[in-house]
C-alpha cells in the first residue's frame, strides 16, 4: 500500500514538474516572441525616420539652387537665405542628438523660412515665372515636400503601432525589461500648419 503511494506520489510530482516545465519553455517562447516583434517595430520606426530625413536632405539640397537662381533677381533677401543656412544646421545638430522634436522644430523653421521666400519672390519677381530652371526647381521642390508631407504621417503611424506594442499589457513587461523607449512623434507647430509654404508661382 505505501509502495503505491509512493509510487502515485512519484507520478503526480513528474507530472508536475512536466507541466511547469512546460508552462516556463511557453513563458520563454511566448517572451522571445513579444522581444523579437518589438525590435522589428522599433527597427520600423528607425526605418521610417530615415525616410523622412532623405527627403529633407532632399529639400535641403534643392533649395540652395533654388536660390542661386533667384540670387540675380534677389540680391537684397540675403536674410532669407541665411535663415535657410540657420534650419538647416539646427536640423543636422538635431539629427546627430537623435531628436524627432529638435528636427521637427528645424523642419517647421525651413518651411517658416521657405513661405516668407516664396512670398516675397512670388510678389516682387513676377518675371521669374518665364525661366525654365526655376519653375523646374519649384516643381522639385513641391513634390519633395508633398513626400515629406506623406513620410510624416506614415512616420506617425509607424510609431503609434510600436508604441502600443510596447504598452500594452502584458508586452509592457518584456518592454520595461529590455529598456524599449517610448518613439517620439512628428509633430509640427501650429504656425508652420497655419502658414504652411505653397510652392506655386
Amino acid at each position: 500500500m505505501i509502495n503505491v503511494l509512493l509510487s502515485v506520489g512519484s507520478i503526480i510530482g513528474i507530472v508536475i514538474a512536466v507541466v511547469v516545465v512546460i508552462i516556463i519553455i511557453a513563458l520563454i517562447g511566448w517572451g522571445i516572441g513579444v522581444y523579437n516583434k518589438l525590435v522589428q517595430a522599433r527597427n520600423k520606426v528607425k526605418n521610417q525616420w530615415a525616410q523622412i530625413d532623405v527627403q529633407v536632405k532632399r529639400r535641403f539640397d534643392l533649395i540652395p539652387n533654388l536660390v542661386e537662381t533667384v540670387k540675380g533677381y534677389a540680391k537684397h533677401e540675403s536674410d532669407i537665405f541665411t535663415q535657410f543656412a540657420d534650419a538647416r544646421k539646427m536640423y543636422a545638430d538635431a539629427k546627430a542628438a537623435q531628436s524627432p522634436k529638435g528636427m521637427a522644430e528645424a523642419d517647421a523653421n525651413l518651411t517658416k523660412s521657405l513661405s516668407l521666400f516664396v512670398n516675397a519672390v512670388s510678389e516682387q519677381y513676377p518675371e521669374l515665372k518665364a525661366d525654365a530652371n526655376f519653375n523646374s526647381l519649384q516643381r522639385e521642390l513641391k513634390e519633395t515636400e508633398d513626400k515629406i508631407a506623406y513620410q510624416r504621417q506614415f512616420y506617425n503611424d509607424v510609431v503609434m503601432s510600436y508604441n502600443n506594442s510596447r504598452e500594452v499589457f502584458p508586452a509592457v513587461i518584456i518592454a520595461n525589461m529590455f529598456k524599449f523607449k517610448e518613439a517620439e512623434l512628428f509633430n509640427t507647430t501650429d504656425e508652420v500648419r497655419e502658414n504652411a509654404p505653397k510652392v506655386s508661382f
